[in-house]
């Protein structure tokens, strides 16, 4: 069988799993639902083939009969909507809605073409001096939940961590909170996903995943 797990980039984050799982059954659904179509279609070209010495069937008109070949497949679709929302809700209330608590929090603003990455210093208030701003670098330990508020300077850029299975636009005029926890060091990509210009190509900053006693050495550099 296909692994369509190896078409995704490796998983870092607690519930990246989870956000796996939503993706599978939805491109499982698709692959059957395809070739379930494609394969009527090729049965009918079959059976109903032109041929020699056969005459078309005649159709009657029957309304109730004819609106099955629509109301059927509709009602299979919903079905499998349906079913599709009920199991992605528990992934959508953990990812969008039961954010855990966490003192670390960090501010990212997109612009043409960059992210300015804020952090609200010892007093743990953005908007002070002893604020610190970074350009196109995350910083954040591993094991640890991170909230980021999500801000736009210009026009609309999205937020995008492959890894991490983590994907939220940033709005002009709006503060939007998002929140992703490392369970692998390293450093990953980070990509602007929605087209914002020219040079929407080549906005792309880091997240740097460091230890706990190493994050808290860079911290004290910053700061000290």
């Amino acid at each position: 069988m296909f692994d369509w797990l190896r078409c995704l980039p490796e998983n870092a984050s607690t519930y990246g799993a989870d956000v796996d799982g939503v993706i599978a059954i939805i491109w499982y659904t698709t692959v059957a639902w395809f070739f379930l179509t494609i394969g009527t279609i090729v049965a009918f070209l079959i059976l109903y083939r032109r041929r020699a010495g056969r005459r078309a069937s005649y159709v009657r008109g029957e309304r109730l009969r004819e609106a099955a070949w629509l109301l059927v497949p509709v009602a299979i679709v919903l079905v499998l909507d349906l079913w599709l929302d009920v199991r992605g809700a528990p992934v959508w209330a953990k990812v969008k809605i039961e954010k855990p608590a966490t003192a670390l929090v960090i501010q990212v603003t997109g612009k043409q073409f960059s992210w300015e990455v804020l952090y609200p210093g010892p007093d743990g208030r953005f908007g002070t001096p002893d604020d610190r701003q970074f350009l196109d670098e995350l910083h954040v330990p591993v094991n640890r939940p991170v909230r980021v508020v999500l801000k736009s300077k210009d026009v609309v850029h999205s937020f995008f961590l492959p890894n991490f299975r983590v994907k939220q636009d940033a709005v002009p005029g709006r503060a939007i909170e998002g929140w992703f926890e490392a369970t692998n060091t390293g450093k990953y990509e980070l990509p602007c996903a929605m087209l914002c210009g020219f040079g929407h190509s080549g906005m792309k900053g880091y997240l740097f995943v460091h230890p706990p006693d190493e994050y808290d050495a860079w911290v004290k550099e910053q700061w000290s």
